[in-house]
């Protein structure tokens, strides 16, 4: 019996053993892997803005933190500045555990730096940034990653000085500012009656000194809060208003009607353009009349939101000869057997020539648009620079492509009736910035040197 006992002692020894054993292996592993975690090497990631070289009095940060390992522990934010550290931000973030992900993996913040309220100054300092993680390893102290930026503060807004501004805007005019500023300036232009229209460098060269063409659209009533704004290298703004004179314009009213042959004739043009559209042959006109159009006019402002910076015009724009068919901003109604059943704004000048007439650019630009386009037709736009744009549609030939640069003597194409057009003819436009003006004012020579000319050379004295 008591050999018996000592057999079943030693098979009980032996089943312990290897358990110990994998008890060690799984300690062992364990405190491995807790190591492995814990002393992880991954530094934090910094995703944000660049941060830019002039921060002014409104400027915010934009951060972006992660760190997949072992989770961020602290951010912290100082400028520097004469050789003395402001802290700006400063967090602890509370551990969640003790292995593995111990802080947030992921961190959005922004930061808004009140320099005024840090006692820092105009002029150059030093921005840095550290943000650590929640490995042990440096010393326990955690992976870092640090940013460090040379900048200037500049929390004072530019001054903007008017030189000139149109006295008298028509209705469906145009116009300019001229406009200086104490320093480099961004984002700046005219802002009136709700659209916004950038500056550009004036061509002489003069430093800091800015034109922005602008536009009354045909159907104000009245200018409302014409201001120049601008904003410096620091993203510091400043506005200053002006005054200009509103003039009505006298817009002419006419009827038109829509026969079943024009129908006929243009709807299935617009139906191989427009598979879309649905009903009936006057559903179908009306579908063209009123949704194409403001699409079509909506693409037209679109195209000239990004304008050339240079003036590659140089004086009056020339009108191709023929004799007028309709005028800007005329009033149009149309009447189909006997009633009316739409009404319209005509945002060009009709010319009517020989059929298929030549078409020359108006002055010198560069083609940014050739293609058909709705109610326009076959078309062509150009960009003659700083806002001031010129489109010629119902073309029946076009000559030239996209980034074509042409001057007068340019043959765009050939008059036609392609689009909403009832008989060959020309229809010209001109736009600032996106907005159709009268092209009866580009055309003259007395107002484009009263308007622009005249008023550029006097402002250099002023």
């Amino acid at each position: 019996m008591l050999e018996q006992r000592f057999k079943r002692q030693g098979k009980n020894r032996n089943l312990r053993q290897p358990l110990l054993l994998l008890l060690l292996v799984i300690f062992v592993a364990a405190v491995i892997f807790g190591m492995l975690t814990s002393f992880e090497r991954k530094q934090p990631v910094i995703a944000m803005d660049e941060i830019p070289e002039f921060l002014g009095a409104d400027t915010t940060l934009n951060l972006s933190l992660s760190d997949l390992k072992s989770g961020i522990r602290s951010i912290h934010i100082a400028i520097n500045q004469e050789n003395q550290e402001k802290e700006v931000f400063s967090i602890e973030y509370p551990r969640q555990g003790y292995i593995g992900q111990i802080g947030p993996t992921e961190i959005k913040e922004k930061q808004l730096l009140d320099f005024k309220k840090l006692g820092v100054k105009d002029g150059p300092a030093q921005i840095t940034l550290k943000v650590r993680d929640y490995s042990l390893w440096g010393f326990f102290q955690g992976n870092l990653t640090q940013v460090i930026q040379n900048i200037t503060v500049d929390t004072k807004a530019p001054k903007i000085n008017l030189l000139h501004a149109t006295r008298y805007l028509k209705q469906g005019g145009a116009g300019i500012a001229i406009y200086q500023a104490t320093e480099d300036i961004l984002n700046h232009g005219v802002q009136i009656n709700g659209n916004f229209h950038p500056g550009f460098p004036v061509s002489d060269g003069r430093a800091h000194t800015y034109i922005a063409y602008l536009a009354l659209p045909y159907d104000a009533t009245a200018i409302v809060e014409p201001k120049i704004t601008a904003a410096d290298l620091a993203g510091n703004k400043t506005t200053i208003g002006f005054t200009s004179v509103y003039k009505p314009a006298n817009q002419k009213s006419d009827r038109i009607t829509i026969s079943d042959g024009f129908l006929a004739a243009k709807i299935p043009e617009f139906e191989e353009h427009y598979p879309e559209m649905t009903g009936d042959l006057i559903e179908k006109y009306l579908y063209t009349n009123r949704h194409l159009r403001d699409m079509n006019n909506q693409k037209i402002q679109d195209l000239c939101k990004t304008p050339d910076p240079g003036q590659s015009w140089k004086g009056a724009f020339q009108r191709m000869p023929g004799s007028p068919r309709a005028g800007f901003a005329d009033h149009r109604t149309y009447d189909y057997q006997g009633q009316p059943i739409d009404e319209q704004v005509h945002l060009g000048v009709d010319i009517a020539s020989t059929q298929r007439a030549e078409v020359k650019a108006a002055e010198a630009g560069r083609v940014i648009f050739t293609g058909y386009h709705g109610i326009y037709g076959e078309m062509v736009v150009l960009d003659h620079g700083q806002g001031v744009f010129s489109l010629y549609s119902h073309l029946s030939q076009i000559n030239v492509t996209v980034d074509n640069i042409v001057d007068q003597n340019t043959v765009l194409g050939l008059t036609g009736t392609t689009g909403m057009a009832g008989g060959d003819h020309l229809h010209f436009s001109m736009l600032i910035n996106g907005i159709f003006v009268n092209p009866k004012e580009w055309w003259d020579p007395h107002w484009i040197a009263v308007t622009i000319t005249e008023p550029l050379a006097s402002s250099k004295t002023n």
